[in-house]
This record gives C-alpha cells, structure tokens and sequence, in this order.
C-alpha cells in the first residue's frame, strides 16, 4: 500500500487540492492546509527527501517576505486607487466622448480609449470597470446604445488593465517564471494595444452592421463648441498632425538596433511634448492659436500620460526597476490629486486600507502556494507533470494548444492570481524544456488568464459591472425619459464577443511570437566566421637566488 501511495502521491495531492477548493475553503488555506497535510503523509510512509524539505519552509518564506519584486504590488494599487478617485476617469471619460460624439459609435471607442489609459495609469481593473460604468454607462443608455454592447464594451475596457502594463498580473508572472518584471512589461507592451485595437475593430463592425446599436451624440449633447458653434476639430486635427510627425520623424532618427518598446516611448514623449508645449503658448500668451476642444483635450490628457513616461518610460529606458517605477508612480498619483484639490484624508485612508488587504490577499495565497510546491515537489509532481505534457503529440504546439485551452477552462472558476501560483510553477519548467521562451510564454498565459475576468457566469468584471448598473427601471435626471433597467444575462452576453476576440488574440501571439519579443532588445548578430583567438606567449620567468631566499647554504653566515 506504501509504495501504491508513494509512486502516485503526485495525482493525489493534485485531485485532493481541487477537493479542498470544491468544498469553499479560501484558496490561500487550501492550498497551506493540502501541502501540510500531503506532507506530513509524505514523511509518514516514507517519502524520500520530504522531511528535509518541510525544514527548508520557514527559509522558502522568509525569501517571499524578503522578495524586492513584490513591492511593485502595493505601490502600483496604491497608484491606480488615488487616481480613480481623483477624478481623472471622469475628466477622460467627458473629453473623449465629447471628442468622438459625433460619429457612430463613438462613446464606445472612448470607453475602449480610456479604458486603456485607465489600464497604463492604474493597472486595476475593479478601478477601471467601476468608474467607467458608473460614468459611461447611464450616458450611453440615455443615448440609445444596445446594452448588451455598452456592457461588453466597458467590462473588457477594463480587463486591459491585466495586460497593459503596468500590470499587477504580469508582476506575479515574472515572480513565478523568475523573469524580470521589466521584460514582460516590454513584452507586453505591444501586445496590449494590438487588443485594444481589435476591441474598436469590434465596434467599428457593429456601427456598420447594426448601426441603431451605437448611434451618434445628439447635437445639443455636444457642450464643447466655439463661438460660432462649430466643434473646433481642425485645429485638433492639425496638432494632432504636428505631433505625431514630430514622433515619427523622431523614431526614424533613432538607430536602427533601438529597442521598439524605448523607440515607441521617447517618441510619444517628443509628439506629447510639441502639443503641450503649443497648448500651453496659446493660452499664457492668448494667442487663441487652439479651439476650446483642441485645450480641453491636450490638457486633460497630457497629466496621464505624463504618469505613464514617469512610470513605464523609466523602467523601458532601464533608469528603474519595476519597483522605483510603482513608487514614483504613486507619488505622481498623489501630487495629481493634490493639484485638482481631490486629496483628502479620507480618500487617502480608503486607499490606503484597500491597498493594505490586496497585497494581504496576494502575499498568503503565494505563501499557501509556496507551502503546496514544497510538498509537491518532494513527492517529483514537477516530473508528473512534464512527462505528462511532454508526451502529447505535436510538439511545442501540441503543448500550447492543450494549455490554453486548460488555462481558458480553469478560468471559469479561478482567478487569474490563483491560476499564476498554482497551474504556472507547473507548466513553466515543461515549457522551457521544450525550448519556449518564458517571456512569450509568460504574455501568452496572461492574454488567456484575461479571460478569468470576463468569463460567465464567474467573470469579476461582470460582477463590478453587475454592481454598478441599474437594477430597476428609472428615470433619466436630463431627458426626462423612462430606462429599462439591465438584466444580468444582457451583461453575460455583452461579454461573449469580448472572450471571443481575446482567444482570436492567443492565436495570434502563437501564431507572430514577434509581437512579444519585437518589444524587447534586439540582439546583434555574431557572425562566427570572422572570429579569431589570438593568444600571447608567456614571458620567460625570472631566474630566483635561492640564498636570497632561504641564506646560504650549510650554515654560512649571510654577507654583510
């Protein structure tokens, strides 16, 4: 019976963990309490190598508490909370849709707009999902907008926070790979915009094949006007012009070796640099030089995206790690607020105590996780596991297939922080022994573990939204008119096309890997053939007198 439960204690501990968390224990205890109790078992029939394992635990935690990575977590959610109540996604949300009102559509592509900039300023999708829903979502109802369309938008809007950096999943990632933060936050960088590019393709579809479904700002809901009513977009448009041919003139001045991600951001940082500096000229020197619309744009912009260079500029451009990057990031966050008069003690302790139980929640699941992989490995799941994913047909594409479609199915039952510290440790080490990079491997899995957060019936988006929208039918405070309330099946089915698009985006990582690695550093070809050793011969060693180190011989007194 013990060698039965020796050679197969691997599935059993891997089916008693489901066992633990299919009875509602909490994640973090369940997985302490299956490592502890497997590996007690382990020492008791006689596990090799088990017990001196359990006594390197109390040194395994004090690594996690010891970890420099980790501190990126509090600051960076201290970051996103200050900012969403400060009123900056409100500020976005205003402007933006202002500025695409007048075409089909067009609060939807501000919501997908701001939703990712929410995502590279906050990197908090329950931040993102909330202020957008509370903001957008009564505006776009009282305009007409399907709701299984203004749901969907919002909720995956805001997931972008999971795979824009700076994201607290990618920094969990990196700790479980051991990759550096920094490599996946490049890898990603490109990535994250390519899905929120097809996210509007989405949009754009619906406005061409359902158009009552996104219809246009009525005109007296547009309130940014001139004098003389028009909207003032041609001086808009001309800046818009003028700086990105500075950003691009820019990025073509840049050496041809340059890293994408460094390129991409220095060069947004000349083109923002231009329109503020104009915006900034016309109005000290009254130079009327922009519309109202073209002002009201630049500087609502400009403060986020300032954020943004402060915090990913520097760790792209290596002056910081992912850690000085969420502290200063932080501190950005809190002068912002203190410059639009929003800080206050309250709002200062409300963030505080909500960062406080967050990285609480992320530190004990990663020590039960730790716990778990201790007894794991004494009992070779590690080896379990490779042999079992290893000798699937297909190769390295077999493997990817079989993952993500086990990461997508888990995703309807666990979030993405517990599926970084339980189904990652196992998959890394197979992937690497098949060759796969770890940084492509790491954006793959995070571009699927989005999904946790907009599957039904358990997505979390769906639930911040759920929380958000109306329940009962209601009243509009501006038309006067009656709004149905919204179902929760309209929220899950808003949400389907979304999950779609994200799967569609797994398959094109798979299919261009060169999406992640073309943000990081090239590398310079080494062309072997040229190569040439060239060694010089030893110099003749100096003769030594022994008498002059050990005095003469036989007893002569040394010479005076």
């Amino acid at each position: 019976m013990n060698e039965f439960l020796i050679a197969n204690m691997a599935p059993i501990m891997f089916v008693g963990l489901f066992v633990f968390l299919l009875v509602g224990f909490p994640v973090a205890f369940s997985l302490a309490a299956c490592g502890l109790l497997f590996g007690f078992i382990g020492v008791e029939i006689g596990v090799p190598g088990m017990a001196s394992l359990l006594q390197a635990l109390p040194l395994r935690l004090f690594g996690i508490m010891q970890n420099d990575t980790l501190l990126a977590i509090p600051f960076f959610t201290f970051m996103g909370l200050i900012l969403e109540r400060s009123g900056m996604a409100e500020d976005l949300l205003d402007t933006i849709g202002q500025l695409f009102g007048p075409i089909r559509g067009g609060l939807a592509f501000a919501v997908i707009f701001v939703g990712a900039m929410l995502a590279a300023t906050t990197g908090v999708v329950a931040a993102s999902v909330i202020s957008m829903g509370l903001i957008s979502l009564p505006i776009m109802l009282r305009y007409g907008y399907d709701r299984r369309l203004a749901t969907g938008v919002i909720a995956a809007s805001g997931t972008l926070a999971q795979i824009i950096p700076p994201s607290l999943v990618l920094i969990v990632m990196a700790d479980q790979l051991g990759r550096s933060v920094g490599d996946l936050y490049k890898g990603a960088f490109i990535p994250g915009f390519v899905l929120t590019a097809l996210y509007a393709g989405y949009v754009l579809v619906v406005t061409l094949w359902r158009p009552q479904w996104a219809p246009a700002l009525p005109k007296e809901a547009r309130t940014i006007r001139e004098d003389d009513g028009s909207a003032g977009l041609r001086s808009l448009g001309v800046l818009l012009v003028l700086s990105v041919g500075t950003a691009i003139t820019y990025a073509q001045l840049r050496p041809d070796n340059a890293p994408t991600d460094e390129t991409i951001v220095l060069s947004m940082c000349v083109g923002i640099g231009v329109a503020f500096a104009l915006a900034v000229l016309s109005r000290v020197l009254k130079l009327k030089l922009l519309s109202r619309m073209a002002e009201r744009v630049t500087f609502v912009l400009i403060p986020p995206l300032a954020l943004i260079f402060l915090v990913l500029g520097t760790i792209f451009l290596g002056i910081a790690t992912p850690t000085e990057g969420g502290a200063m990031g932080a501190t950005g966050a809190l002068v912002m607020a203190l410059a639009r008069k929003r800080l206050s003690f309250p709002l200062l302790r409300q963030a505080m105590d909500t960062t406080m139980k967050l990285s609480c929640f992320v530190l004990f699941i990663l020590i039960g996780a730790t716990v778990f992989s201790l007894s794991f490995q004494g009992v070779d799941g590690p080896l379990w596991v490779e042999h079992l994913l290893t000798g699937l047909p297909g190769g390295q594409v077999g493997f990817l297939i079989v993952v993500n479609i086990l990461v997508f199915l888990l995703a309807f039952f666990l979030d993405f922080f517990e599926l970084a510290f339980i189904v990652v440790p196992l998959l890394a080490p197979v992937a690497e022994s098949l060759g796969i990079d770890l940084v492509w491997f790491g954006i793959l899995l995070a571009v699927n573990m989005q999904t946790s957060f907009m599957h039904p019936p358990f997505g979390f988006a769906l639930f911040y939204l759920r929380s958000v929208a109306p329940t009962v039918d209601y009243t509009d405070r501006l038309t006067k008119q009656p709004v149905a309330r919204i179902t929760t099946g309209q929220i899950y089915w808003g949400a389907v096309p979304f999950v779609v698009i994200q799967v569609i985006m797994v398959s094109l990582l798979i299919a261009f890997p060169g999406l992640v690695s073309g943000g990081l550093k090239k590398q310079a070809d080494l062309d072997t053939t040229n190569i040439k050793i060239e060694y010089q011969p030893a110099e003749k060693a100096p003769e030594i007198d022994m008498d002059d180190l050990f005095g003469p011989a036989n007893g002569a007194s040394a010479p005076k």
